[in-house]
């Protein structure tokens, strides 16, 4: 990035929140006994994916191997939340549609943060 980017002004950072929101929404459904497991933890990795994007964001001009470091945060963030959407629906919280947009979802803001990644490189 070459000039001062804010984090809201990020495609992948808007969709990741949007995402994130949806899926906390529909979390708070989940059975009384997944509150504290699956949920919770549905929750903080879908959060964690936009937290790394601001926080990188914040560094972008401090250094530059810290804003590639938290991007990589998210890119895992992002792919762990994509094996919790398929736990979801493997145990039936969430129908076979949802799990799709979910998880297409994920992969599209994955290949953004990569796409981000290797445009620090040049």
């Amino acid at each position: 990035m070459n000039k001062m980017v804010t984090f809201e002004k990020l495609e992948v950072f808007k969709r990741a929140y949007r995402i994130s929101l949806v899926i906390h929404k529909a979390s708070k459904k989940f059975p009384r006994d997944e509150q504290f497991l699956l949920a919770d933890q549905i929750r903080r990795a879908s959060k964690s994916v936009c937290a790394n994007i601001v926080e990188g964001v914040a560094k972008q001009f401090h250094s530059k191997a810290e804003f590639k470091r938290f991007l990589l945060i998210s890119i895992g963030s992002s792919d762990e939340v994509r094996m919790w959407v398929r736990y979801c629906y493997d145990l039936e919280y969430i129908d076979q549609k949802t799990w799709q947009e979910w998880r297409d979802e994920y992969q599209e803001i994955s290949s953004m943060l990569h796409g981000l990644y290797k445009a620090q490189n040049k």
